[in-house]
């Protein structure tokens, strides 16, 4: 994934668009332009990397089971290893 940031500062750009296109593409990655200061595909950026990850351990390129790979497994939903706490009153609050 290649991303350009600061993409509300178009006077100050380095790399044309279709330049980082271009190079994603001949690269075999995906191109997306972000602004944390407009809030453009700040949160998209986040989430196809994130899907991009998924998949790939799904396929079997990220062997989950070895830490070199970087990723760690958290614990699965609806499951916690924080152990049951009741509130002091004995109600759900």
């Amino acid at each position: 994934m290649l991303i350009g940031n600061k993409g509300d500062l178009d006077s100050k750009r380095q790399v044309t668009r279709e330049d980082g296109e271009k190079f994603a593409h001949d690269n075999g990655l995906f191109f997306m332009e972000t602004s944390a200061k407009a809030a453009t595909n700040v949160e998209e950026a986040f989430v196809k990397t994130a899907e991009d990850i998924y998949e790939k351990i799904k396929s079997g390129v990220f062997d989950v089971a070895n830490e070199a790979n970087g990723i760690k497994l958290g614990p699965l939903q609806g499951s916690s290893s924080l152990p049951n706490v009741a509130s002091p009153g004995g109600g759900c609050c």
